[in-house]
């Protein structure tokens, strides 16, 4: 699955989770080379999904706040988060300025619904973790890095956290709970 399959089935997945969605937040770090794809992928995804995006440029855990505001100020229905390691180091402050702003996020990272995000739909980092196993057995076994073929991602998951969706008052379709590897009740 390439990045812009993850885009726009991410940005599906909120439509299925929001009624009505046409208004969505991205918030991403420029400074990442893979975070300018994605904006631009999601550029060119959300027209063809009647979805209007702001993009918020967010660098440090320091601009979180500033970006709210003007995310709040834009009234969006839902916050797509590229995730970051700045973002997953600060989850939690990232996660209780969406609900303060009630709003729904969607990440690529299990780990997020597992600390109050509404969704996450990317690879299984697990998975990623098992199969890089074979790699380090085949180096030590005396094959070249170089000579190895890059892999993607195989495995995918969607996790969804109930909890959130009750506080937000949004009700999950039973077919996307159905379809979801993990839901957080």
């Amino acid at each position: 699955m390439t990045t812009v399959d993850l885009n726009s089935k991410r940005l599906q997945l909120l439509q299925e989770l929001i009624p009505g969605l046409s208004r969505a937040a991205v918030i991403w770090n420029p400074d990442h080379p893979l975070h300018v794809a994605a904006v631009a992928d999601l550029k060119v995804i959300a027209p063809r999904l009647s979805i209007d995006l702001g993009f918020m440029a967010v660098r440090s855990a320091e601009q979180f706040a500033q970006a709210f505001s003007e995310i709040e100020r834009t009234k969006v229905q839902a916050l797509y988060v590229i995730d970051d390691p700045i973002f997953f180091a600060h989850r939690n402050v990232l996660l209780q300025l969406a609900a303060a702003a009630r709003l729904p996020t969607m990440h690529d990272l299990r780990r997020f619904p597992e600390a109050g995000a509404l969704v996450s739909y990317g690879p299984d980092v697990y998975d990623l973790f098992r199969r890089s196993s074979t790699y380090v057995d085949r180096i030590f076994k005396g094959a070249k890095p170089a000579n190895l073929p890059v892999e993607q991602p195989t495995k995918f998951e969607l996790v969804i956290n109930l909890k959130t969706a009750k506080a937000l008052d949004l009700s999950v379709p039973r077919q996307v709970q159905q379809i979801a590897d993990e839901v957080i009740e």
